[in-house]
This record gives C-alpha cells, structure tokens and sequence, in this order.
C-alpha cells in the first residue's frame, strides 16, 4: 500500500461507483467506515434497478460493506435534504429559473453533512464515487481536476463543494474508466457489479417531473396556466404552468407554427413564457450569483477561463470580469447557446475546476455575434 494506513469514511449510495471506490479503499488496507444517506424519498419511491433512493439501494450498500469487511451506518439526512437540496429546487422551478439539484446535494449533503460526520469518528479522508481527481497544486493547495476519461467526468457537479474538503477528500475512481470500474467490481465479488446506473434526479425516479411539480407545488404556485409569448409580445397559445418549461425546451410546447419554436426566457411574475426561433437562444455571455471558488486565490480581471454552462455543455472559452458581491461576469469567445438562469457554471482553467456559481442571467448576444456563431 503506498499509502499509510488512513481512517476513511466512505459514502454509499448503493450503486456499483461508490461500491467499487470505498471496496477499493479496504483492498488497500485502510480503515474504512461506509455511510449511506437516507434522504427523504428512501423506502417511498418505485421500485426500480436505476433507482437510488430506496431500501434495495441501503441494502447493496449494506451487503458491500458486509463481504469487504467493514462497518456500515445509515443516515438520516431527510431533514437536510429537503431544506437545503428539494425546498431550493421547487422554490426555483417556481420563479422561472432550472436549478442542478446535483451540485447542491454535494454541497450541503456529501461534501457538507458528511464532513461533519467525519469528525464524530475521528476520519481523515471522505471517499466517493465521482470520477474527478484531486491534484496538488503548484500554489500549495489543493485542486479539482476533471476525470481522466472524459466522457465520465462528474467535476461539473462537484463545483460548489467547499475549497477546505478537497485537502480530505479522495476520489479513487478518478483515473478510472467505467469499463475498469465494472471490473474491479467483477474481480471482488461485489454484487453490484452489474447493476445499472442511476438515473439524475433521485428524487423524480419515475421521470414525472410534471406530476412531481404539481404535488409538491400544488395547483397555483408556478403550476397555474398563463400566456406563452413572442419576442413581439404576441400571445401565441397558452401554457400548463412555468414550472413545466425551462429555456431551450422545444419539445412539449404545443406551438402551432412553420418553423419551431424554442423557449427563450420566463417571466415569473407574470405568468408568461416567451418563445421564438433558435437563434434567439444565442447569448454572449453570463452573470453569476456569489462564486465558490476552490483556489487559493481567485483568477484575476480579465482572466481566460472556459466555463460549462450545464452537465451536458462543452466548456466553451471567454474573459471573466469580477462584480460586486462576489459575483462574475463571462464573455465567451463564441456565442453559446440555452444560457439557462439558476443551473451550475462551473470554471475551469485547462483541466482544473476554479470554482461554480449559480447563473443569475445571460447576457444577449448581439445580431452580428449571432451571424458569426452560424445562427
């Protein structure tokens, strides 16, 4: 073991990722203590092999921890959850805006509750299963780097966590493929070793995230029907509540009309949803709400940064610009489009995660930056 033999708290949710890294750990020798959180949907949600959130889930974790020899707890963390992870993303769906619940949960949850808990048994390392690195730096701290395999990476979602977990953190699936996770899985018998992935939302397992914004928000709040729009102010038909609807959506408008339209922005206080043809989704740049940063020092005026405006976006370069109140600006290079109010921007310089923050706007490209980005 290259390592000296390290108290470590591993956190669990029951699929084959977080298994395979805390597996790993005990492998190598260290004293690992595998925790599963119990989050308000746990025992409630349908049963399902890509479900996170249920007893099946607690029991793989259990069963995990049981063959590889070390202690397992589980949890409750409902309380936490739904405050500072659910009662966010309702609150915003409901004002217009589309949160990452994701970066989030990590937040206040993995990278949060679970530090805490590591001081109650006197752990040195917080193991899981991202696929993200954790690189010294050359300015005597300690860095956020993207996974190896890039089609793995989960950086995007861990750019809110706090700048002081990463010296305790590990990450041991972060220069691993998905292929070599299996496999170490298959190697050690784990049970899980085939068990399909987890889907996004652990919360929403069915995919009814109408349905699940209906019974949580009711029949008003951000579910009542109002007007969708045109740039002009044209009324163009009538929508089912803007929380069904986030900016670039196409699909399930309903929309009568030559050419498609796209959900360009939401107006909250006004009921109305404004829609008009993709190109009109092309924004300049973003302002953020206060950044996290995960540096020593955060980047300078003016700064070449490349930032990923959601998990699905490829970072795209531009100059950042500090504001007030802990804020930033971002000018991209290229026009980027469906900049979307309230998800996860996540800064990175090269491989390594400089900090996230919430979008707060995009900044509208002009006719010219347009024409130049093939609208």
């Amino acid at each position: 073991m290259s390592e000296p033999r390290r108290r470590v708290l591993a956190a669990m949710s029951g699929g084959v990722d977080s298994a395979v890294a805390a597996a790993l750990l005990a492998e190598q020798g260290h004293d690992v203590t595998g925790v599963t959180l119990k989050l308000w949907c746990y025992g409630t949600s349908p049963v399902s092999p890509r479900a996170c959130c249920t007893l099946d889930a607690v029991d793989d974790a259990r069963a995990v921890a049981l063959q590889m020899g070390f202690t397992h707890f589980v949890v409750d963390a409902e309380e936490v959850f739904r405050a500072r992870v659910l009662q966010p993303f309702l609150d915003a769906y409901a004002t217009g805006r589309t949160p990452y619940p994701c970066s989030l949960c990590n937040q206040h949850l993995k990278f949060g509750d679970l530090v805490g808990r590591m001081e109650l048994i006197g752990a040195e390392w917080l193991v899981t299963g991202h696929y993200a690195r954790i690189v010294a730096g050359a300015d005597g701290g300690w860095g956020l780097h993207r996974a190896l395999e890039d089609a793995k990476d989960q950086s995007y979602a861990l750019a809110l966590i706090p700048y002081a977990t990463l010296a305790r953190t590990r990450f041991p699936l972060g220069e691993l493929g998905k292929d070599a996770v299996r496999d170490h899985a298959a190697r050690l018998g784990l049970q899980v070793w085939d068990k399909p992935e987890s889907q996004d939302l652990c919360f929403v397992p069915d995919g009814d995230y109408a349905g699940f914004m209906r019974d949580q928000l009711g029949e008003t709040r951000g579910t009542a029907p109002g007007r969708f729009v045109e740039l002009d102010g044209r009324t163009v038909g009538e929508h089912r509540g803007i929380a069904r609807y986030t900016v670039g959506q196409r699909r399930g408008l309903g929309i009568a009309g030559a050419a498609p339209h796209y959900v360009i922005g939401i107006d909250a206080p006004n009921n109305t949803v404004t829609v008009g043809p993709r190109a009109a989704l092309e924004s300049s740049g973003l302002t953020t709400g206060m950044v996290n940063w995960l540096t020593v020092a955060p980047p300078a005026d003016g700064a070449r940064v490349s930032a990923q405006i959601r998990s699905t976006h490829r970072a795209a370069p531009g100059t950042l610009t500090h504001r007030e109140s802990g804020a930033i600006e971002i000018r991209f290079d290229q026009p980027q489009s469906a900049i979307t109010p309230g998800q996860t921007c996540a800064i990175y310089d090269g491989e390594r995660v400089l900090g996230g923050a919430a979008i707060a706007a995009a900044v509208p490209a002009v006719p010219a930056e347009r024409a130049r980005a093939g609208a």
